[in-house]
């Protein structure tokens, strides 16, 4: 019995109508239970060992991150201070108590006329990829960015196979344009292509400042 609910679960028989009845219902109970829903929550220093494992696995075997060797997790911590220091917000998302995905958002450009445009960033752990969570976090992003004082998010993707741009349409980014040949990782060129979407009255009123 344990072997047939086994090959069930993994979709080796396809044949559960010919199933007995005990069978068939147990069938449809394993492969109907709806996946668990993610919880988003600001980052906490708890957080970070599963960040930091998140992070390593995109940094050594994607090219959405042009970093080439994973950051400590001191230095993650390091940089979710700054990212609260500058009043924005690191997220993740979590199902089943486990951090499954994050993003944040960090200043543009550090000079101070650009004081009013963030740059997001998103990972989510290979094992829950095709959830949405990409979707569910960077409209959380969104939504915590218009409701301070922000104008303008702009998104620098490197993986046009990964989904990102898919994402970011979908969420209303519109394309900027792409720099050619900007990286070099896993012995190939990379380009980035920029994205740019308003936040809340975006340049239609000046700053509040």
């Amino acid at each position: 019995m344990a072997r047939f609910k086994s090959a069930l679960t993994q979709g080796i028989v396809k044949d559960a109508h010919r199933l007995p009845e005990r069978l068939r219902a147990s069938h449809k109970t394993m492969t109907s239970q709806p996946a668990a829903p993610a919880l988003v929550r600001d980052a906490t220093p708890a957080d970070f060992p599963a960040i930091a494992a998140i992070y390593a696995h995109h940094v050594l075997h994607g090219s959405a991150s042009f970093e080439e060797t994973p950051p400590s997790l001191d230095e993650l911590l390091r940089r979710h201070a700054a990212v609260r220091e500058h009043g924005l917000p690191w997220l993740v998302a979590e199902i089943d108590s486990r951090v499954a995905g994050y993003c944040y958002a960090t200043p543009y450009r550090p000079r101070p006329a650009y004081r009013y445009a963030v740059e997001d960033s998103i990972y989510i752990d290979e094992t829950f990829r095709g959830r949405g969570l990409g979707h569910t976090l960077l409209d959380a992003l969104i939504a915590r960015c218009e409701a301070g004082p922000w104008r303008q998010m702009i998104a620098v993707v490197a993986d046009p196979k990964g989904g990102s741009l898919k994402l970011h349409e979908r969420l209303g980014f519109e394309l900027v344009g792409t720099l050619r040949a900007v990286g070099f990782k896993h012995g190939a060129w990379r380009d980035t292509t920029l994205m740019q979407r308003t936040l809340g009255e975006g340049a239609g009123t000046s700053p509040q400042d």
